[in-house]
């Protein structure tokens, strides 16, 4: 009987930002990859005394490493009663996602992260610093572009597994790159982000180059790393009001945002290098200096979605769920029941959108408690 290699990867414990862990198991063919364990001692997750934890498989996709018939297995971290993990976010992300189907969210995240090789940023001397910004974003030429080699990799790596990969392109620090992911609906938007995070790092390998999500690898005059969230809702892909509704309702949880969009992020939120400083909140139309912008095409065409640049490199994608999608869908349900559509659908709807935005609030401190109790204040 044949055999296929499955990779199990899941998301450890670590704080203040959370990493990738992976371990391969041997399934036999036309099995699926079955529920399996690990250390959880090891990873942040447990202590030595209670240390197994669950993999529960939620998502595969073809391993464009191994090629053949090995897969990428995406897994939810489980307590072995069968509850989440305090660290798996991606559980409460899929049920809010439930809740507002019938808002058929679309996100796309635009992934920026650096290239080191050791110590440095590719491109950066061994002393001092290359040439300022200004040349270097959407670049060609080995002057100014580094790093393509494992960027076109991770591409084809990715393309290979069969994700929604949207584009790719270097960015404005050298050694800094991006990849956008989308759109998709949640949680299918974190699942492949987390994919294709691994398969970044894990590209990177032969080449003796590892990939940051830090948002600020280089301190001085130079730009940071984010993940612009773009967002809509189906109101929103055919009606321009609900655009600029949806970004005046995300200042109303700005500094929540700002809590949970990333580690960090008072070092990249600074009002300058396209950003607006994490102290305020603004939208605006073709405006990279805002917490939000509306791009031109969207203003023209009165209709499409808005792109939330606050959330760092290093977000967790079932926050940004929460975030950014929680609290324009309850907005637009509180809406519609004033317009007195549909009152009695409407009334469960917005039931469920405020309890959803109730657990958004709770769900980090939830689980720092919970945490604290399993494993101490590691």
């Amino acid at each position: 009987m044949g055999v296929y290699r499955a990779e199990y990867i899941w998301i450890d414990g670590t704080q203040p930002t959370q990493k990738l862990r992976s371990k391969t198991k041997i399934v036999p063919k036309g099995d699926k990859p079955p529920i399996w364990g690990f250390d959880g001692s090891s990873t942040q997750q447990a202590t030595g005394d209670r240390s197994d934890c669950v993999l529960q498989p939620v998502s595969t996709c073809p391993d464009p490493i191994r090629g053949g018939d090995d897969l990428l297995v995406l897994c939810e971290v489980m307590l072995v009663s069968g509850q989440p993990h305090p660290s798996n976010m991606r559980r409460s992300n899929a049920d809010m996602a439930g809740r507002f189907a019938s808002f058929d969210t679309w996100f796309g995240i635009e992934q920026e992260y650096t290239l080191f090789r050791g110590m440095r940023p590719l491109g950066f001397p061994d002393s001092g610093f290359p040439a300022p910004q200004g040349g270097y974003y959407c670049g060609v030429g080995a002057d100014e572009v580094f790093g393509r080699e494992v960027v076109e990799a991770h591409l084809d790596a990715c393309l290979k597994a069969e994700l929604r990969i949207s584009g790719i392109n270097a960015e404005v620090m050298p050694g800094q790159w991006e990849f956008q992911v989308g759109p998709l609906n949640a949680p299918q938007i974190g699942d492949q982000l987390w994919l294709a995070r691994w398969l970044l790092y894990r590209v990177g390998e032969p080449f003796g180059i590892s990939a940051t999500l830090y948002p600020k690898p280089v301190r001085g005059d130079w730009n940071g790393a984010g993940a612009h969230t773009n967002f809509s809702t189906n109101e929103m892909r055919r009606d321009y009001d609900a655009c600029i509704a949806a970004a005046e309702a995300l200042a109303t949880r700005h500094d929540l945002h700002i809590a949970n969009y990333g580690f960090g992020i008072e070092e990249r939120l600074t009002g300058l290098h396209e950003t607006c400083s994490y102290k305020e909140y603004r939208y605006g139309v073709s405006d990279r200096g805002a917490s939000v912008r509306i791009p031109w095409q969207v203003a023209k065409d009165k209709q499409g979605y808005i792109e939330d640049r606050r959330p760092n490199a290093n977000h967790r994608e079932a926050i940004i769920g929460h975030e950014t999608a929680g609290r324009p869908c309850r907005e637009a349900t509180e809406r519609e029941t004033k317009k007195g559509r549909g009152l009695g659908p409407l009334r469960s709807v917005r039931e469920a959108a405020v309890a959803a935005e109730r657990e958004t609030v709770l769900t980090s401190w939830r689980a720092a408690v919970r945490a604290r109790r399993l494993y101490g204040n590691r």
